[in-house]
């Protein structure tokens, strides 16, 4: 077997020692030199490892920690990584031409000019799991997996420095704020909160493990006691609430924002409105009453599981669908049958509906699956996993042209394969960047020989590797694997598949939908199913000919309604509950 990414890497992301202590001396370079130091009087107790990430951004306004984005790699900073030991008070680091950067890959390479420079120490616990493995990851702490903004995460105040590769200099820079705590949120009369520490999680991990949900309740919901209601389950990245649900008009003093994404200005306006319109929507005399459920489940490497059993992440699937969702439909009155649960989401939220869909057929009645994550790994953005050798390159006989990994709607390109994930790998090594490619990897990969997950492809070079690609072929790829258990899974899944792109997606997602499209036409018997595409949308349409997406991503929690309703009366056994949730 070819060398792995992290060996390959090991050279360039070494772990770096504290000044102080007994080692090699290190070459000199021609870049700057940063110095990081814990101020002695930080009451602080540091773990022992953990990744520090300093940024060097050529906007002198904005805080550079705040504007790091892989969905805006043209608008983030200058990033460098190393992994740490034992950081304590009054000790200094230093990062040098050793660190791995992104774009530039040394300090050195750093054009000349002023600078905002800021470092944030991204903090790694020991976590020893129930098959032996011993890893160092950063555990969520209710912030969602965002080392930027990740409680007891420690980071400096910005300076500005003036960087000139002929003429090195020595910043130094103090870790002198730690993130404070998430306060966690209240009930009201219409949004729920609950937790549940999952036995499943805890026995993988080695230590408690809790999943969260937001519930939303139908109106006079503590008014009817006898009412049991449909069970619709919104996934999605981490939500810190409901998403899209307010019960005031607009706040009239919002200052106005500029939407790129869709070219509008007012665009927080806009959420804003759709929100309250939702709230008086859902409070309407005439409105169906069902609980609509969110779910937290980020872990140490993103802030989301995708929902399934993963080799790498434990068994989140069963966590969420034989734990969470039956204690949700015990507390908040859900029918809990199967002809009564739905589901629905967009991008990793589209890819986890439908995996939910697939995994446990009999337990929802539908899926409706927007924009989602490659749901067929021919099609894995615009590499075929199967056939392809390299990620980053699309190689002819003389030439080669590096793949993109972001567009505009202009067809501009935002990003490549190489920058997406170089990016992630001056974030964290071994999968710890809390990154789109990293947690694919993580979810849908095996365990590599040093226990954290085995790379699909090597995130120098970009060679893929064959043997874990059939990994994931044969565990994760949706469209092989309803083809493949066909005659199993078609007496559930008849007629329970929805499928929403953009024919210009922005990460290149339409392709897998083509591949599985192509897969489900030809099953016998027939899939009855849906798929649609957006004509010229973007990233994330969701299924609605007759909005713009800027709209239509907002009305998920009823869009979708008269399907589900119709699904619902076809297909309900006798004696179902039809009415006491239709007061």
């Amino acid at each position: 077997m070819k060398m792995t990414s992290w060996r390959r890497v090991s050279a360039a992301l070494a772990t770096i020692p504290l000044l102080g202590f007994a080692a090699p001396a290190m070459a000199a370079t021609a870049g700057a030199t940063i110095e990081v130091a814990l101020p002695a009087t930080a009451a602080n107790a540091v773990p022992a490892e953990g990744r520090l990430i300093v940024l060097l951004s050529r906007d002198l306004k904005r805080e550079p920690k705040d504007h790091v984005s892989p969905d805006a790699a043209l608008d983030s900073p200058f990033l460098f990584g190393m992994n740490i030991e034992g950081l304590v008070a009054g000790r200094t680091v230093k990062l040098d031409d050793t660190a791995f950067g992104w774009p530039a890959r040394r300090l050195s390479a750093i054009p000349a000019g002023d600078y905002r420079v800021q470092v944030v120490f991204n903090r790694y616990e020991t976590f020893h799991l129930a098959d032996g493995r011993v890893l160092k990851l950063p555990p969520d702490r209710g912030e969602g997996q965002q080392w930027a903004r990740k409680p007891g995460n420690l980071y400096s105040t910005p300076i500005v420095a003036h960087l000139d590769p002929k003429h090195p200099a020595r910043i130094a820079l103090r870790l002198d704020h730690e993130i404070p705590a998430i306060q966690p949120k209240a009930d009201t009369p219409f949004v729920r909160h609950i937790r549940i520490r999952s036995e499943r999680l805890s026995k993988f991990w080695g230590r408690d493990v809790y999943l969260g949900a937001h519930v939303l309740v139908p109106k006079d919901f503590d008014k009817h006691p006898e009412a049991r209601f449909p069970l619709m389950v919104f996934h999605g990245h981490y939500p810190d609430d409901i998403s899209g649900f307010r019960t005031t008009p607009p706040d009239p003093d919002l200052k106005p924002d500029y939407s790129e994404r869709f070219h509008l200005a007012g665009y927080n306006r806009i959420q804003q409105q759709e929100a309250y319109a939702f709230y008086q929507r859902w409070s309407s005399p005439d409105f169906p009453r069902f609980l609509v459920v969110e779910i937290e489940h980020a872990n140490p490497y993103y802030d989301d599981s995708y929902a399934v059993n993963s080799a790498n992440l434990g068994p989140y699937g069963d966590a969420i669908n034989l734990e969470l969702i039956p204690e949700i439909e015990k507390r908040f009155r859900g029918l809990g049958q199967g002809w009564a649960r739905f589901t629905y989401g967009g991008s990793t939220g589209g890819w986890e509906a439908l995996a939910t869909q697939v995994f446990y057929p009999d337990m929802y009645n539908g899926a409706f699956a927007a924009c989602p994550d490659p749901i067929d790994f021919r099609a894995y953005t615009l590499i075929d996993l199967y056939s392809d050798k390299n990620t980053y390159l699309r190689q002819g006989e003389a030439a080669a042209v590096e793949r993109p990994a972001q567009r505009n709607y202009l067809g501009e390109i935002g990003a490549t394969q190489r920058d997406a994930n170089l990016m992630e790998l001056a974030q964290g090594d071994r999968g710890r960047s809390g990154g789109q490619y990293d947690i694919w990897q993580a979810v849908f990969g095996p365990a590599g020989p040093d226990g954290y997950p085995a790379p699909i492809f090597d995130k120098l070079t970009g060679d893929i590797d064959p043997s874990v690609a059939s990994y994931w072929k044969e565990h994760y790829d949706l469209s092989h694997i309803i083809a493949r258990d066909w005659p199993r899974l078609a007496p559930s899944l008849k007629g329970k598949i929805h499928v929403y792109v953009g024919s210009a997606d922005t990460y290149y997602l339409t392709d897998a939908v083509y591949f599985a499209q192509e897969r489900l036409e030809s099953l016998q018997p027939a899939y009855g199913g849906e798929i649609a595409y957006g004509d010229r949308a973007e990233h994330c349409w969701n299924g609605d000919p007759t909005l713009p997406n800027a709209l239509s991503r907002l009305h998920y929690n009823f869009q979708y309604l008269p399907k589900i309703l119709e699904q619902i009366h076809r297909t309900a056994p006798a004696g179902a509950d039809l009415t006491s949730w239709r007061y």
